[in-house]
């Protein structure tokens, strides 16, 4: 009869398969979390510009004009201040696309018609975030 020993501990390989099953979820945890920032950073981007872009058409609907800068968005109070573009960490990156110059009105001047995030990166869907 062969007789174990009372205090009998784990095998090499059952101490092998348990530290690769931790370090394979460690992986896939890690992975969802940084995927997980970039959505919430990418959810804040398309508030911002919605925000944005809505002032930008109030100010047009309240003056008739589109405003000369941001800036002017804020200055207006239209906006509380402009926001921080989340891929750039700063306020100052944003690209205006400016207005063409009416026809019908030629003497004034072109506004800011439309604004787009200042990063060059590409976001999780395949497109740039300064084409949104």
């Amino acid at each position: 009869m062969v007789r174990r020993s009372e205090g009998a501990g784990f095998t090499l390989i059952e101490m092998l398969i348990v530290m690769a099953l931790i370090t394979i979820l460690a992986g896939i945890g890690l992975a969802t979390h940084a995927n997980s920032q970039t959505r919430a950073r990418e959810a804040v981007l398309k508030e911002d510009l919605f925000r944005m872009r809505d002032a930008i058409d109030q100010y047009y609907a309240d003056k008739n004009t589109y405003p000369p800068a941001l800036d002017s968005l804020v200055s207006d109070k239209y906006l509380r201040a402009l926001p921080v573009d989340p891929f750039t960490n700063s306020a100052s990156t944003w690209q205006v696309t400016m207005s063409e110059i009416d026809a019908a009105n030629p003497s004034a001047q072109p506004g800011v018609f439309d604004v787009k995030s200042g990063s060059e990166r590409t976001a999780l869907d395949g497109t740039m975030y300064a084409d949104w």
